[in-house]
């Protein structure tokens, strides 16, 4: 039997909870990285994006082109907004942390993700690049429109930061492609502990600011982690209900898409324009984030045993 997990995994899940930590613990140390979040999570995603070839999007995209737009209006627009106004009505302090993880991109490991649980993996590929290249237009506005009356953001203002973040990265892999693919196959090699490095010290530039918050507040951290995991399983369920008249690859295509999100992204983008509550939820998703494998290979393997 596979592990759900790779050592990896657990390795990069424990880097990213330390250093949380310790940007709380040790908030003079955190300062030092203060202006690097932004800068290292574009690098973060320029890695990222190395594995992603266009041309196997465009091949996806024009298999399953209805199935595609159907769910990236429902994961861009519908959902986010549905899931707001519930957590609005029932755990309004954690409305906007519902809506910024729902309605950013899908991660770039996705696809990762779902070869782990045999999902449709080019199904997700082709969420991932359109759903990234939507974030920073739908995000903002979606935030403009129903979270009006709770934040005041200038919507030019996270339009520019998320373009700047999603795109330059994009562009920088599809150029380096063409003029230097050995420089790129060399940093794929060095994917993993670059990423590392990155995910701390993005980590320790976001969390300081919030030490005495957190320090006054520990419970705010175990009610991020309740609310990260609910909406993990919200996620699944609604994301395998939407294929249910479809295969099982493609079920599992949907709770990975809608599972697994640009989730350092949200933790970045919420230092930037809200506060606490919404990074600590961001950055507590790495838990359902990675944990999602399990249920989902429990899930593969009742409907298999079933057929």
């Amino acid at each position: 039997m596979k592990l759900p997990f790779r050592v990896n995994d657990m390795l990069l899940v424990f880097v990213v909870l330390s250093s949380m930590i310790v940007g709380i613990v040790y908030p003079d140390f955190g300062a030092y990285f203060q202006a690097m979040p932004m800068y290292c999570l574009m690098a973060l995603f320029f890695l990222s994006y190395l594995s992603i070839e266009l041309d196997a999007v465009r091949k996806a995209m024009q298999r399953y082109h209805r199935k595609i737009l159907t769910f990236t209006l429902l994961k861009s627009i519908l959902l986010p907004v549905l899931l707001f106004y519930i957590f609005a009505l029932l755990a309004p302090a954690y409305a906007l942390s519902a809506l910024l993880l729902t309605g950013v991109s899908a991660g770039v490991v996705a696809p990762f993700i779902s070869n782990l649980v045999r999902g449709n993996s080019s199904l997700v590929l082709v969420v991932v690049v359109i759903t990234s290249f939507l974030t920073p237009i739908t995000l903002p506005i979606l935030i403009e429109l129903v979270a009006a009356k709770q934040v005041e953001i200038p919507l030019f203002g996270m339009i520019r930061m998320l373009a700047l973040v999603i795109f330059v990265p994009i562009l920088a892999v599809e150029v380096l492609r063409r003029l230097t693919p050995d420089l790129l196959k060399h940093l794929m090699k060095k994917h993993f502990p670059i990423s590392l490095v990155l995910f701390a010290v993005i980590n320790l530039g976001v969390f300081w600011r919030y030490s005495s918050f957190f320090k006054k507040e520990p419970h705010a951290i175990v009610m991020a982690s309740v609310v990260a995991v609910l909406l993990s399983a919200i996620y699944c369920i609604i994301g395998i209900f939407f294929f249910r008249k479809s295969s099982l690859e493609n079920q599992l295509a949907g709770a990975v898409m809608l599972g697994n999100m640009n989730n350092v992204l949200v933790i970045v983008f919420s230092s930037e324009f809200f506060g606490p509550v919404e990074t600590m939820v961001a950055a507590m998703y790495i838990i359902p984030f990675f944990s999602l494998v399990i249920p989902l290979r429990y899930y593969r393997h009742l409907k298999t045993k079933a057929a």
